[in-house]
């Protein structure tokens, strides 16, 4: 079974990816926040950093890909091709407004007639080079039935695996898991598959490779998030180690110094990482209430030592 780790947007940055593959690992392909390329496919000096070759080392990285335009995707995958990448990763699953008012994202999914006229262009560019296409999707923008005729979509197209978040767009993260659907994703395509939908506990994972026994891939996303070590306590049962998470902590933050931020910034950034990482400590309101506050990288570095070293890491669907 393969793991995955699921992009978010300002938090999983190739900083983190890489500390997070040097200290923990466990992970067989981390995805990139998505990128959403411009006319004559330019980006933002942000996306450019992430994608960066030099900045993602040895990381497994697929470069995931927002666009409702065929020729944006597949000039864009080809130049990503070039850079070295051997997948990218179409993003039809991101439920937010801004994205979804503009057709993107899980809001694409409600045009089959322009989705299957993108994927029948994108196939056809890129007929002649090696790039891989994947795709991560939610079930649909207002009912999970739109999915039957969303698959047969994709069945139609040489995808080399499909992420299945079995919620609808208007779900966004906190409406129950639909699992039923993901089951007939599992009965419905060839498509190898990716399960995605919060993945928290090593029973949830055990249960489901259990069910699922041809599947392709599990992706982890928020509970990866709040604790690192997640990827390896499926696959061995390893708890997290506090030295550990502190080098990988300690990384994360001296990563953030390096491009002159300064303490607010690098600040900013490490609280809102501490709003998932925060939710693995039992009865921590105290040190996380400093973390917050915190002004000065000294006091941050205090709070967060006695936050790991003195209060115990808790396990449960209560976090999420």
């Amino acid at each position: 079974m393969k793991i995955y780790f699921a992009p978010m947007e300002g938090i999983t940055s190739y900083i983190y990816r890489n500390a997070h593959h040097k200290y923990f690992g466990g992970v067989d392909k981390y995805y990139t926040p998505f990128v959403s390329p411009g006319y004559k496919w330019k980006i933002s000096s942000k996306d450019k950093r992430e994608i960066n070759p030099e900045n993602n080392g040895g990381t497994p990285v697929v470069p995931q890909i927002l666009t409702n335009k065929a020729i944006l995707f597949s000039g864009f995958a080809k130049k990503l091709a070039d850079m070295g990448y051997e997948e990218v990763n179409f993003n039809l699953g991101c439920p937010s407004k801004t994205v979804v008012g503009r057709a993107r994202g899980s809001g694409f999914l409600v045009d089959l007639v322009a989705l299957d006229e993108f994927f029948a262009e994108v196939f056809d560019d890129l007929s002649g080079t090696n790039v891989k296409i994947s795709v991560k999707t939610r079930l649909g923008l207002n009912n999970p039935e739109e999915f039957e005729r969303i698959l047969e979509v994709y069945n139609k197209y040489p995808i080399c695996e499909l992420t299945v978040h079995p919620r609808i767009q208007q779900d966004f993260y906190k409406k129950t898991i639909r699992p039923e659907w993901f089951a007939y994703a599992m009965e419905h395509t060839d498509i190898p598959l990716c399960y995605n939908g919060n993945l928290i506990q090593k029973k949830q994972y055990e249960d489901l490779v259990a069910k699922y026994p041809t599947l392709d891939a599990v992706m982890v996303a928020r509970g990866g998030l709040i604790n690192p070590s997640l990827p390896k306590h499926f696959l061995k049962g390893e708890e997290l180690d506090r030295d550990t998470f502190l080098h990988f902590h300690q990384e994360i933050c001296d990563g953030y110094l390096s491009w002159n931020n300064g303490d607010t910034n690098v600040l900013y950034k490490m609280k809102e990482l501490w709003s998932y990482m925060g939710l693995m400590f039992e009865d921590g309101k105290k040190p996380l209430k400093k973390i917050k506050k915190a002004q000065k990288l000294t006091d941050y570095f205090d709070a967060v030592h006695d936050l790991v070293e003195h209060y115990e890491i808790g396990e449960g669907p209560r976090f999420l």
